[in-house]
């Protein structure tokens, strides 16, 4: 029986340009065997629309722009009002060090600062995999 790919939606949170990182990541998911759709720029309901047309396991956000306390939680926010919890988000960026605690009490299930590393990035999606209901 052949394994099945995590399914991971990747996008850039809001209207931030910084796209580097997301791609670096993105490319170091799929080179483990993970499915990446890349989303580009998108507002939460957006996202939340596209990871349940999707069937994703993972939504990716990504931030530098100082909009995660806002519109990271409003992606938990929808994903909950859909009934669809069990599809984990994970944030990439620059974050205060305070703000870490709060976007994990918000629901963020990770949290990648600064100098986190691909290895570390992919051990813990991997581990936040769940068997999505058919």
């Amino acid at each position: 029986m052949e394994k099945q790919r995590i399914r991971v939606l990747m996008v850039r949170l809001g209207m931030d340009a910084h796209w580097r990182g997301s791609m670096v990541v993105a490319r170091a998911l799929r080179d483990a065997g993970m499915e990446v759709i890349y989303g580009g720029n998108q507002m939460p309901a957006n996202i939340v629309r596209t990871a349940l047309q999707e069937g994703v396991d993972v939504i990716g956000l990504s931030s530098l722009s100082g909009n995660h306390m806002i519109l990271a939680p409003e992606v938990v926010k929808l994903l909950k009002k859909e009934k669809a919890e069990d599809i984990k988000v994970v944030f990439g960026g620059t974050v205060p060090p305070g703000d870490v605690e709060k976007l994990k009490k918000a629901g963020i299930a990770e949290v990648f600062g600064p100098g986190s590393s691909l290895k570390t990035i992919i051990s813990r999606v991997e581990s936040l995999k769940t068997v999505r209901a058919a």
